[in-house]
């Protein structure tokens, strides 16, 4: 059932109005300017399903995606909202930022795996275990997974540096230590993976 949006001088609440009454978008993101937490609720009941469903065309049925970019546009949402006049404005916006942010995830992704794959080449493994396109996919895999089990900060400062391509100078000045400090750390990091992967590669846990 559609809802009809109500406001009062300091909020925007439900309405059991007839089922063919349509949101006041107006009185809506007019609230959800002033972050107003009803009127936010009743944005994602009307929105939510609508924009996933968007989302697994643009993405071509690919739910993970789908999943990763709504989060991201709805986060946008949050922070940019704005005052509109229609339905039309309002859903012409919310797809383009929707679409805004699924490229910005798959270039993430594009530039995280290249990540992995730069690595992978600077391990050094051959022919052994590395000699087929299925045993890459597994070494890169392998990786990521070793990726996952390091602190968070230094996770994050790996993902900064090559995945969204922070300078070292950027960096460092972010985390206040000097930039030869900072490449020092990026060097442990990298030896601490190389040697996990490579721990396990001795030890056949290539998948």
């Amino acid at each position: 059932m559609d809802l009809k949006l109500e406001k009062d001088e300091t909020s925007v609440s439900r309405a059991s109005a007839a089922a063919d009454e349509p949101l006041d978008i107006r009185a809506l993101t007019r609230q959800m300017v002033k972050g107003d937490e009803t009127a936010y609720r009743i944005f994602y009941d009307a929105y939510f399903e609508r924009l996933r469903r968007y989302l697994l065309v643009v993405t071509a049925g690919d739910e993970l995606a789908a999943h990763d970019a709504l989060q991201s546009a709805l986060v946008r949402v949050v922070r940019h909202i704005k005052e509109f006049e229609s339905e039309a404005a309002l859903w012409g916006w919310l797809t383009v930022l929707a679409r805004s942010a699924f490229i910005d995830q798959a270039r993430k992704r594009k530039r995280y795996w290249g990540f992995l794959e730069r690595f992978r080449t600077h391990t050094q493994v051959h022919e052994a275990n590395a000699d087929s396109s299925q045993a890459g996919s597994n070494l890169l895999a392998l990786l990521d997974a070793e990726l996952a089990t390091l602190r968070a900060d230094d996770r994050e400062l790996l993902e900064a540096k090559y995945v969204s391509g922070h300078s070292v100078r950027e960096l460092a000045k972010n985390l206040q230590i000097s930039e030869k400090a900072l490449e020092s750390r990026l060097v442990r990091i990298r030896r601490r993976l190389k040697s996990a992967l490579m721990e396990r590669l001795k030890d056949g846990r290539l998948s």
